[in-house]
């Protein structure tokens, strides 16, 4: 006999396995815990299949669970397409997200598409972690991740969303005072602004076919909005992307015969991707929206 769908119960399953817990997918969707329980237990009954099992305090999947999440899954990105569609935003789609990103990304490009994710889910409250360090999703410090590097740990979901590259630049001030290098060899008497660990920056100029020493670098920084405020006062010979560049008066690209150094976008989060509709959802437009941006450094 055919299964009479409840969408009730499909969705108290949903939430229950995003949130891992039938007292917070309560509190989430507005229910009572007894509700919410019972309709899970309908749900199995109706299946003939366990869905969940306790293990302490938790709830955590069977293999039943697992297989039919996604379909159910599906269903709910379904109606909250239709949802979407029919009004322009999501009420159902609450909950707390933090977003790691650099604190160039997080200053001069987030705003915008945060503004979109509020308009479209207003109830998702989204918490910005602007920082160069790679915070371990793993450990829940955070939910999403735009970093330049791709994770190596096996259990995160990584995206590459674009990828830009960057190139020489200092102001017409600064290449005026101190001669405007016509070669690789005149730029072994320049000033260079470094970023993070002067070593590092040191061993990238040197895959551009360009031997600095430590002296050249006399003022180096882990962020990413001050380098961009050092290269802007003309103290140095700076490493930015042509896009972002075009958008800073008085910048002039150093031999621009140089090769570029390449810098991929990755979007990471965890595996609850596959479970949790709001990470979903803001992941989603993420990745959607940054490749527009068209200036990332």
């Amino acid at each position: 006999m055919p299964y009479s769908f409840d969408w009730n119960q499909a969705r108290a399953f949903l939430v229950t396995a995003e949130e891992g817990s039938l007292s917070q997918a309560a509190r989430l969707i507005g229910q009572r815990q007894p509700t919410l329980s019972r309709q899970v237990a309908s749900l199995e009954q109706d299946l003939g299949v366990l869905l969940f099992e306790r293990v302490g305090k938790k709830l955590l999947l069977t293999q039943s669970g697992i297989e039919l999440l996604e379909h159910f899954r599906s269903m709910g990105e379904a109606a909250n397409h239709i949802s979407l569609t029919a009004s322009g935003q999501s009420q159902t789609i609450q909950g707390r997200i933090t977003i790691t990103a650099t604190d160039v990304m997080a200053t001069y490009h987030l705003p915008p598409i945060l503004s979109e994710i509020r308009k479209k889910a207003p109830e998702i409250e989204i918490n910005i972690i602007a920082s160069n360090d790679i915070y371990n999703l793993r450990h829940r410090e955070a939910d999403i991740a735009i970093r330049h590097v791709k994770p190596e740990e096996p259990d995160l979901v990584a995206t590459l969303i674009s990828q830009t590259s960057v190139h020489l630049y200092a102001t017409r001030q600064f290449l005026k005072k101190h001669g405007y290098p016509l070669t690789i060899s005149d730029l072994s008497k320049a000033d260079f602004i470094g970023f993070e660990h002067p070593e590092r920056f040191l061993l990238m100029l040197e895959d551009l076919g360009i031997s600095l020493i430590r002296d050249n670098v006399k003022l180096s920084t882990e962020s990413g909005t001050v380098y961009v405020a050092l290269v802007r006062a003309g103290l140095g010979i700076g490493l930015l992307s042509k896009e972002f560049a075009k958008t800073i008066p008085d910048l002039e690209q150093v031999l621009s015969e140089l090769d570029p150094i390449p810098i991929p976008i990755w979007l990471v989060t965890h595996r609850e991707l596959h479970t949790s509709r709001r990470i979903r959802f803001v992941f989603d437009l993420l990745a959607k929206e940054i490749p527009k941006l068209g200036f990332i450094c």
